[in-house]
């Protein structure tokens, strides 16, 4: 939710539907790479250890996470040992719950609090997680929640960012605020806020540089602009939204860990789930950190950009019935 809209501006059922089938399509090419040929597999016989330990190697191959893996195979042992799953579509409705269970805790969208104008959004993430795609498609979710929106390019050490970033503001009708390439980010950042203020605007959206969470002294200027923005306004960021690559595999828990320690991230959006035919590592994201999983993107266009959806994206990992389950 981004905080109330005009009615004709609220997206159409229509378009949220068209969001999940391309999630499904996108995210599972083909066969489910969990369940695929397990009917094969299971015919004519009960579900076994060897079953179950076939279904083990797909999760950890597929970047579940040992920690994860191991609550779902957990569940679904016991379920055996209570007889409840006798073929194998009853074993691909157990694993969708369990995805689902794992997923829905931080199935929280983003929600602008209107007290706060302007509602400042820091944008985060390594060199290529797609931040300023990411940037925006959210500034077209929020203008056409009838929000007013203010791009800040603080992302000073491409002089291509900053004209990205101004592109999607000519396209989104979002006000766009940036200095000259090199200049302080922090400096573009704060100023941005005092411009966000003065134009009435009701969210900042702040693009930075990509950086590798392993870059001690980049992550410490991304520090610093935080702080400087908590100069203007002691509340702000009110939201820190890492970006992920959902291909990056394991690679993207250790950023989302380091990031989360050095600015306190308060969300999540995973790009690029349609170069995965996997996206297990959503669940092992969700299983050790908990954190909100805002908005997931299955391509490059504003329509490939959507609100997470726990029981629909257990749903396309899995396969089978492809009509999804509130958790």
């Amino acid at each position: 939710m981004l905080g109330r809209a005009p009615k004709d501006a609220a997206p159409r059922s229509g378009e949220r539907q068209g969001f999940i089938a391309r999630l499904r399509q996108r995210l599972n090419r083909g066969d489910s790479w969990l369940t695929r040929d397990l009917g094969e597999l299971l015919a004519g016989k009960r579900i076994d250890a060897a079953i179950l330990e076939e279904l083990e190697t797909r999760l950890l191959t597929a970047d579940v996470g040992v920690a994860a893996t191991g609550r779902i195979l957990d569940e679904l042992k016991e379920r055996v040992a209570r007889n409840e799953l006798a073929d194998a579509a009853a074993l691909d409705e157990a694993l969708r719950e369990s995805i689902t269970e794992i997923l829905a805790p931080c199935a929280r969208p983003l929600i602008v609090d209107r007290a706060r104008r302007p509602f400042v959004i820091l944008v985060v993430g390594v060199n290529g997680s797609g931040k300023t795609t990411t940037i925006g498609k959210l500034a077209q979710r929020c203008t056409t929640a009838g929000l007013r929106v203010l791009l800040a390019a603080g992302d000073t050490f491409r002089a291509a960012a900053i004209e990205q970033l101004e592109v999607w503001a000519q396209r989104t009708g979002a006000e766009f605020a940036a200095q000259q390439p090199g200049a302080d980010p922090g400096a573009v950042v704060f100023d941005a806020l005092q411009a966000a203020r003065a134009r009435g605007c009701d969210v900042l959206i702040a693009d930075t540089a990509g950086r590798l969470h392993s870059q001690s002294h980049l992550m410490e200027e991304l520090k610093k602009v935080r702080r400087v923005i908590q100069r203007a306004d002691a509340s702000a960021p009110h939201e820190v939204l890492l970006v992920l690559d959902a291909n990056q595999g394991q690679n993207a828990l250790s950023q989302a860990r380091q990031f989360g320690a050095a600015v306190g991230v308060t969300g999540l959006a995973l790009t690029k789930l349609d170069g995965s035919a996997r996206g297990g590592i959503v669940i092992a994201i969700a299983q050790e950190l908990q954190l909100p999983i805002r908005f997931v993107g299955v391509g490059e266009t504003a329509e490939d950009f959507g609100e997470f959806d726990a029981a629909t994206f257990a749903a396309a990992l899995v396969g089978g019935p492809r009509e999804a389950r509130a958790p």
